[in-house]
């Protein structure tokens, strides 16, 4: 499903197209229709599922179409620790990049310019406040807060927030909101803890489980550690080593995606290019091409990772590393179909390993390592378990309590 088919805002949409999201996940196929509609919502989707933006999308689209009070907090998303805040921050900052929506992140491990600047948001109004518990409550005990316009509140992650001892936060939380609101409920598991809050807070949710498919086993997975100087020629490699009936390389970016286009085409590959600048009419002639073997490799945009029947296919190369756990599987599946076999191969480069292993726990399976031949020159070590993103400067103030 395209994400233009859900009505959303012009706006918002916008964003939508900037940050390169076309076809939605299963887990936001289900719930965006049902957060529009104004239903509470337990869910059981883990991270790399898309909860994010299938929450995010719809109180956006409310906040942008429907009245609401701008001296107060007017959507609370509570979450277990400030690395979540930020990185939902961030998401928010893209999407909303064409509206007036207004968001502050709320969690510790900051200096008092920060409070400060929470202060502000939180005493005047802002339209969405992303919180760790334990931070959004020292502002609470402080009297200042504007909650009485509150119309939406979602608990993401719910699992790890009382794992690591949130209840009674998350009740006190609650205790200062509005009774009338939309209550959505996110959590990769289903403990009785989760259902007891469940029935304290939601209201006749709609249940939805998201349980992330797994790849089919006759696919052949391996990844090569590489520099990103060293994906194009390594892609040629690829093809020449073997006579493949057909390929798809997906890249990230439409950027990526001509870049490649271009050198394969260079280089006498029968290849073709689809991604969201060409028209409809260009798409459908590039997929007649490809279907016909008049190409054998296409080189795309996610915009052919869902939704789109092409059969036959013996090869998937990620160009790179999927942004999540369900695109992977979405994208090496147009392969290995039919009961047939099949190869997919993920390059990834040493700030992408992180986000790789995270695929890997999801699928269960560790994807097998290829090795880069000598004549590409060195490689990156292979450390998956490795966070390679931006680290936050430590705060060294004497803490108590749990986490923030």
């Amino acid at each position: 499903m395209y994400f233009s088919e859900f009505g959303f805002d012009d706006d918002l949409m916008d964003g939508i197209d900037a940050m390169g999201y076309e076809t939605a996940t299963p887990v936001q196929e289900q719930v965006i229709p049902h957060i529009i509609s104004g239903k509470d919502i337990i869910a059981a989707a883990q991270t790399g599922t898309g909860k994010t933006a299938a929450f995010l999308l719809p109180v956006l689209h409310r906040l942008l179409s429907e009245p609401h009070d701008d001296k107060s907090v007017n959507a609370l998303i509570i979450v277990p620790t400030r690395e979540l805040a930020i990185q939902i921050a961030q998401t928010l900052e893209g999407i909303t990049y064409y509206t007036s929506v207004s968001f502050v992140s709320v969690y510790g491990g900051t200096g008092g310019a920060s409070f400060a600047s929470e202060r502000k948001a939180l005493e005047t109004g802002v339209d969405i406040a992303i919180c760790t518990p334990g931070r959004m409550i020292s502002h609470l005990n402080m009297g200042y807060v504007k909650l009485d316009g509150l119309k939406y509140l979602i608990l993401d992650e719910a699992d790890r927030m009382l794992d690591m001892g949130f209840f009674d936060d998350i009740v006190k939380i609650i205790s200062y909101l509005p009774k009338e609101r939309q209550n959505l409920l996110f959590s990769a598991t289903m403990p009785p803890a989760i259902r007891k809050l469940a029935a304290g807070i939601l209201h006749k949710p709609e249940e939805i489980n998201i349980a992330i498919s797994k790849p089919p086993e006759q696919i052949a997975q391996g990844a090569y550690w590489v520099y990103e100087p060293q994906k194009i020629p390594l892609v040629k490699h690829v093809l020449q080593q073997k006579e493949f009936g057909s390929v798809l390389i997906f890249c990230s970016s439409k950027l990526s995606v001509r870049k490649l286009y271009d050198e394969l085409r260079r280089s006498k590959f029968p290849v073709g290019n689809i991604q969201s600048d060409l028209e409809q009419a260009q798409r459908e002639q590039v997929l007649i091409d490809f279907k016909s073997g008049k190409t054998k490799i296409l080189v795309a945009t996610d915009i052919l990772s869902r939704g789109i029947d092409i059969e036959d296919i013996d090869l998937v190369i990620n160009y790179d590393v999927p942004h999540d756990g369900e695109d992977y599987v979405h994208r090496i599946g147009r392969t290995a179909r039919a009961a047939t076999k099949g190869t997919a191969i993920t390059f990834v480069t040493e700030k992408e390993q992180f986000k790789f292993h995270k695929i890997e726990e999801l699928i269960g399976k560790e994807v097998t390592r290829h090795t880069v031949p000598e004549q590409f020159g060195a490689t990156p070590a292979i450390d998956p378990k490795k966070d390679s993103r931006p680290k936050k400067r430590k705060n060294f103030k004497k803490k108590s309590g749990p986490k923030r």
